[in-house]
């Protein structure tokens, strides 16, 4: 009798159990990768898999990540979800600290996913294997499957696998009045004062000690404690003197040059495309700023910006 899992495969990918078998078989070595520049500097590997695989990684989050619990401070990767509500959070709060893991996604490997279905009877461990080696990675040269940054599954898998995680930290940090959201990578903690954060570091710490899996690393480097009389950001976005989310004055200047460029024919296709993008997520965080762009340079002309690149693909 076939099981569930294999069930969902063979009908979603509309192919044999043998050919099934074989994906299973090679599906870790089966990415196209290449390296993007970080904007810190160095570079980030991506691997995205070949388009079986990716049909795979999709059917399974349709017919089983999808109904795996998340928890409610993990706020990346969410439908309705986004940066500005996750700053929200923290906006009436003066102290902010945030922390960064270090090499996230491939900190997550087939062993966290093994032993989350072992620990909720969610599939038998053959299907958990095979599952496991459709949704993890084998980078070259090494024998642990990771998961990979590309993949389809890969950010719904991590909120899944640090539920856990996410679930102690704010049971912990909430008996010191603390806020706490994580945004993927980026970790968030605030509250009213400064000497409310102290016991952060112990208890991050502790929780990534008592969890064992996955084996996560904190960036010591990117440790921030900002108050109101810094430059507080939240995952790319400011933290106003009165409590709001804003775009900040250097990005809304740079948006406001870049439309000007625009009306005088002087960005490329690309850079339009670009654009509209830029401008569809400042109305996201700051409906305010868009509407006076729409005031100062017209409102044909702001929507012209989103109309020149409709339809357009990057050669």
């Amino acid at each position: 009798m076939r099981s569930a899992l294999t069930d969902l495969l063979i009908r979603e990918l509309r192919i044999s159990e043998r050919e099934l078998s074989a994906l299973i078989s090679s599906a870790p070595d089966r990415y196209k990768v290449y390296t993007i520049p970080k904007r810190t500097g160095g570079l980030r590997e991506i691997a995205h898999p070949a388009f079986e695989l990716k049909v795979a990684q999709r059917a399974i989050v349709k017919g089983i990540l999808h109904n795996l619990p998340v928890h409610s401070c993990a706020t990346a990767y969410r439908r309705g979800s986004s940066i500005r509500q996750n700053a929200e959070r923290h906006a009436h709060n003066r102290a902010i600290l945030k922390y960064d893991f270090k090499d996230f996604f491939p900190s997550i490997t087939e062993k966290a996913w093994l032993a989350y279905c072992q620990a909720r009877d969610l599939m038998d461990r053959a299907d958990a294997i095979a599952a496991g080696r459709l949704l993890f990675r084998r980078p070259k040269g090494g024998r642990i499957l990771r998961l990979s940054i590309g993949a389809p599954s890969s950010p719904i898998l991590s909120n899944i696998l640090l539920n856990d995680f996410d679930r102690e930290v704010h049971e912990r940090v909430s008996a010191h009045k603390i806020i706490y959201t994580r945004y993927a990578d980026d970790m968030t903690f605030s509250a009213e004062r400064t000497w409310n954060l102290r016991e952060v570091d112990r208890v991050l710490r502790s929780v990534i000690s008592s969890l064992g899996t996955p084996r996560l690393v904190i960036n010591g480097a990117k440790t921030v404690l900002a108050t109101p009389k810094y430059h507080r950001q939240v995952t790319g976005l400011v933290i106003t003197l009165d409590g709001r989310v804003s775009l900040g004055r250097d990005r809304k200047r740079l948006i406001r040059s870049r439309v000007h460029h625009f009306l005088t024919g002087r960005l490329s296709r690309d850079q339009q495309a670009n654009l509209a993008g830029v401008l569809a997520f400042a109305k996201d965080v700051e409906p305010e700023f868009y509407t006076r762009l729409e005031r100062v340079y017209g409102r044909d002309n702001i929507e012209a910006i989103k109309y020149a690149v409709r339809g357009y693909t990057r050669e």
